[in-house]
């Protein structure tokens, strides 16, 4: 499954027209192309979709108004001129949100949380106070007996009483101004009442325009895991999804969980030589890749999924990565570097691929553990443009954990960077080789004044389950590479050495 966000062409219409009927069985009438046409014509980059394998399951639209010049408690119709536009205004001050809509089919998706994303981002980009819509209250109807709007409205910010609509608006941080009366003739379901919505713009600067189209600040949520048995996998599953749950409310755009945080998993094949419990594990990770991938696309948020044992067509025993993309795609990268732990109770093998994963919040690096102690790999990645590097690690004391923490470290300042490493904490008595673990999960930056003093940007309890998020800004990073005060990517003797792969 592949999902792109991205703005809507003229060529999307039939696509357009058949979600939108799905979503509102004719409540309202539907666009023409005519009025597609015009929407992409006068406001481009206010028209927004999400495609599900290329076809149009979701949309969002939007024009610029100018509260100045607009009443915004006006009907419906009036505030987009009959369906003229001609009350956009590129130099007004708010967004309008003209209509969203999802497919049925795809509301599991959680699309609509990511055009409202969307229009957030666009709203900073361009300098706006804030958006504003009109939203209906499709469940009105059932309650309007014994219950005014104003008194249902409330019920359902109190969350007593489930609207589809305005739960889901209240939940991306819209609150109401006013109630609107005879908002959308022929809504029975929302007997034609509606709410006037806003959400503030707490990046607006009067008279002034964002300089960069692109999101710079990138959230990171690294997930500091408690080693603990389980039931059964769904039980695993339910832990997994509780804190992409937590990073995602908290709007990150990376999740971070640690090297081998499924080896719980192994209890019941205690009984076996190490070997063979590690590849029995290995039998389940494919399901947990899907099921991971699922969460980033539900969630939108990118999962660097720890890792956990593969088993090649080789026969070979691998340590994975999977990088869980929340467009659908799914990148893995192979731990390089096999610890003699793990080719003495495992037999593992040591991957040959040292790349860099594009996202959609620039070039990331993925090494495991013991990898992030041999300085090379990182100055391969970083001559690939790598911006942030992850590091899952395990390790079972604190002498083990210094080495990677030191290393990851050692690698944000070498290579202009920051590093964000995740572990586990705890004990797992029943599970061989697992038993103990010790971890501070961190996000470190490169050192100079523009970056902490001790070149840490966040930190987390050792030994403690819980979650880290850090924002860390990659304009940061440009700056660095040409006015730091030391230049350590630039200032290389080429002439004299050079880091190179073999293949």
């Amino acid at each position: 499954m592949n999902i792109d966000v991205r703005k809507l062409s003229l060529k999307d219409y039939n696509d357009l027209i058949d979600s939108m009927t799905q979503a509102y069985g004719g409540v309202g009438g539907l666009w023409t192309r005519t009025n597609i046409k015009d929407l992409i014509g006068i406001f481009p980059d206010g028209q927004l979709c999400v495609s599900v394998d290329g076809r149009v399951v979701a949309c969002a639209l939007a024009i610029i108004i100018d509260t100045q010049k607009t009443d915004i408690s006006y009907p419906y119709r009036e505030i987009i001129a009959e369906g003229t536009f001609s009350t956009h205004d590129p130099e007004g001050n708010v967004l309008y949100g003209i209509e969203i809509f999802v497919h049925p089919e795809y509301r599991d998706l959680r699309l609509g949380r990511r055009l409202y994303d969307s229009r957030k981002e666009l709203c900073e980009h361009w300098n706006l106070k804030g958006i504003l819509l009109g939203g209906r209250l499709p469940r009105y109807h059932e309650h309007a007996d014994e219950l005014s709007p104003r008194q249902y409205i409330d019920k359902v910010r109190q969350k007593e009483i489930y609207d589809p609509a305005l739960t889901f608006q209240l939940a991306n941080d819209f609150h109401v101004k006013k109630v609107l009366k005879n908002y959308l003739p022929g809504d029975a379901e929302s007997m034609e009442y509606a709410t006037l919505l806003e959400w503030n713009n707490i990046y607006y600067e009067p008279k002034t325009r964002s300089a960069s189209p692109t999101k710079q600040t990138i959230r990171l949520g690294l997930v500091q895991w408690q080693m603990r048995s389980f039931r059964d996998i769904e039980a695993f599953y339910e832990q997994v999804e509780f804190f992409v749950d937590v990073v995602s409310g908290y709007g990150a755009d990376f999740a971070l969980f640690p090297e081998f945080f499924n080896t719980p998993l192994m209890g019941p094949y205690n009984d076996m030589p190490t070997t063979e419990a590690m590849r029995q594990l290995a039998t389940l990770t494919e399901q947990t890749k899907l099921k991971i991938q699922s969460l980033a696309l539900s969630y939108n948020v990118n999962i660097i999924a720890g890792s956990m044992p593969v088993v090649d067509g080789d026969n070979k025993l691998y340590n994975v990565a999977y990088l869980c993309h929340r467009n659908g795609k799914t990148d893995e990268y192979r731990k390089v570097h096999i610890t003699p732990n793990e080719t003495k109770y495992y037999g593992m093998y040591g991957g040959d691929e040292v790349r860099v994963f594009d996202t959609d919040c620039g070039k990331i690096g993925i090494l495991i553990c013991y990898d992030v102690e041999f300085p090379e790999l990182g100055r391969i990645l970083a001559d690939q443009g790598m911006q942030i590097l992850f590091v899952p690690f395990l390790t079972d004391t604190q002498n083990g954990y210094i080495r990677v923490r030191n290393c990851a470290q050692a690698r944000a300042i070498e290579n202009e960077c920051y590093v964000a490493i995740a572990g586990s904490v705890g004990n797992l008595p029943k599970v061989n080789n697992m038993d103990i673990q010790y971890a501070q999960s961190a996000v470190f930056t490169p050192s100079d004044f523009a970056f902490p003093n001790n070149a840490i940007k966040a930190e987390a309890t050792p030994n403690t389950e819980m979650v880290l998020m850090a924002d860390v800004d990659l304009n940061l990073l440009k700056e660095l590479n040409q006015y730091g005060t030391v230049k350590n990517l630039l200032d290389r003797r080429r002439d004299l050495y050079q880091i190179s792969l073999n293949k």
